[in-house]
């Protein structure tokens, strides 16, 4: 085979690599469009709903886990879980948007992150006291948000 037919099929073959690589790199559905994904949608818009499976269940959870001061590393385990899910929660929560007082809506959103992150922190410290104040504190900061946003419905017990 001649040197020069060689560069060429070499050549040709490495163009329809390239060509192939980079298209199955990019979905279809990339390929079909040129817009961003949107970000920071949420899954459930219906705040009852998100509440119901996110919030509530961790919460119960939290609420056992600390009717007494936990005796081993499992609870304080799961107690570690659930206020990490919470202080995220805060997060989740500034994805949604109140039909008025998005300005409260935020610093209730932004007080469960911060109390939950600190819930967070003495359980990693397996400080009892402290953690039973951070979640008093969240609740309260919770029963505010329901009592401006629900109607005073859904109060929460510590």
């Amino acid at each position: 085979m001649n040197l020069n037919v060689r560069y060429l099929l070499t050549a040709g073959l490495l163009l329809g690599m390239g060509v192939f690589l980079s298209w199955s790199q990019t979905s279809p559905t990339q390929a079909a469009t040129t817009e961003k994904p949107q970000t920071g949608v949420p899954v459930e818009p219906d705040m009852h709903e998100f509440m119901e499976y996110v919030f509530q269940p961790t919460y119960r959870r939290l609420k056992k886990s600390l009717s007494t001061e936990p005796d081993n590393n499992q609870i304080w385990k799961a107690v570690k879980s659930d206020s990490l899910i919470l202080a995220e929660g805060g997060n989740l929560l500034l994805l949604h948007k109140p039909e008025n007082n998005r300005a409260d809506w935020d610093q209730h959103s932004i007080q469960v992150r911060q109390f939950g992150g600190q819930l967070y922190k003495a359980a990693k410290a397996k400080d009892y006291q402290a953690s039973k104040a951070k979640f008093a504190s969240m609740l309260k900061n919770c029963n505010a948000c329901h009592k401006q946003f629900d109607n005073g419905k859904h109060q929460l017990k510590p």
